[in-house]
């Protein structure tokens, strides 16, 4: 009898995998003070797509640790962008240095899409709405995030992920990443199945080893379970009126802190105080009062159960959701 050798990636081989040149169709969320070049890095080996959060990181040290990324890797890395905090030069940057660009909480737009395909990069954006994903194929994207209401820090739409993935797909040719509560194998393998062609993780890379988060921030998430985060505007200071999912017990406790800053944090080479319900999270040189500051989290929180080395989540995720597609 012919013996025959299965590859078990074949069958989470998507358009997301094909355009990427990676081997999971997975995302590492950029998220702003955590995704830093080691998580990037972890990511990209281990076969996904990994990203570094580049809002309000100065062109020269943008620029400093793309290419420390390129000299480490040959897996594919990306860099965020916050349209409130968007600074195009750092945009030219990365789009000579990283294989995909992404931005997120803003329209899209066309001219920033161009600067990007003409450096050489990929174009990304994250929505949050049908129209908004609609504009970004528009605008010439070459891949859209579509990010549903369980997703952990800011928030751009009102629907949850099913649904708007599902009138996504049928209003854009683009390739589709799921974004929001997804973290573990079953919801990627439901993702997958629901016809998304990659998905999005952020929380369960907050908790791991690579992460720049503060670890009193990665216990906090490690206690928690989904019903545990909350959808507030609490977290305001520096952005205003943005919708966003954190533990419930931060807001809880920023609301009892008796002060007007919660801590310090390294911003620019210098320590710079965080003002109650300011925008940013705790990372690992924050100092102050963490358990009151913006605990990020999505409802793929109650995944999180332990410090775990990055490749091991991205094996877990891709091994179990190949299995479990293989037996649907």
């Amino acid at each position: 009898m012919a013996q025959f050798t299965v590859d078990i990636r074949a069958m989470l081989a998507t358009r997301l995998t094909s355009l990427l040149g990676c081997r999971v169709p997975l995302q590492q969320a950029g998220m702003g003070g955590i995704a830093m070049p080691p998580l990037a890095l972890a990511v990209a080996e281990a076969g996904g797509l990994g990203m570094v959060g580049a809002a309000m990181v100065p062109p020269p040290v943008l620029s400093e640790m793309l290419d420390g990324l390129a000299a480490r890797t040959r897996g594919a890395f990306g860099a965020s962008f916050l349209m409130p905090f968007l600074d195009r030069d750092a945009v030219e940057v990365a789009a000579t240095r990283a294989r995909v660009v992404e931005f997120f909480y803003g329209a899209p737009d066309a001219a920033l899409v161009e600067t990007v395909h003409r450096g050489g990069a990929l174009a990304c954006w994250q929505v949050g709405s049908v129209e908004e994903a609609v504009a970004a194929a528009r605008a010439g994207c070459d891949f859209i995030v579509a990010q549903g209401t369980e997703a952990g820090g800011h928030v751009r739409g009102r629907m949850g992920l099913l649904p708007l993935l599902s009138a996504v797909l049928d209003a854009v040719d683009a390739p589709v990443v799921a974004a929001g509560g997804i973290g573990t194998a079953r919801s990627v393998a439901a993702a997958l199945a629901a016809g998304a062609d990659g998905v999005r993780i952020g929380t369960r890379f907050v908790a791991a080893a690579e992460s720049n988060a503060h670890p009193a921030y990665v216990a906090a998430l490690a206690a928690a379970s989904s019903e545990d985060t909350v959808l507030t505007e609490r977290f305001g200071v520096m952005w205003p009126n943005a919708l966003h999912r954190v533990l419930r017990s931060a807001v809880a406790a920023a609301e009892a802190w008796p002060g007007d800053t919660v801590g310090e944090m390294e911003l620019g080479g210098a320590r710079q105080p965080i003002p109650r319900f300011a925008v940013p999270c705790p990372t690992r040189g924050t100092t102050g009062e963490v358990a009151a500051m913006a605990l990020y989290a999505g409802e793929s929180v109650g995944a999180v159960s332990r410090v775990t080395p990055a490749a091991d989540i991205v094996h877990e995720l891709a091994d179990g959701a190949e299995g479990l597609l293989r037996r649907w």
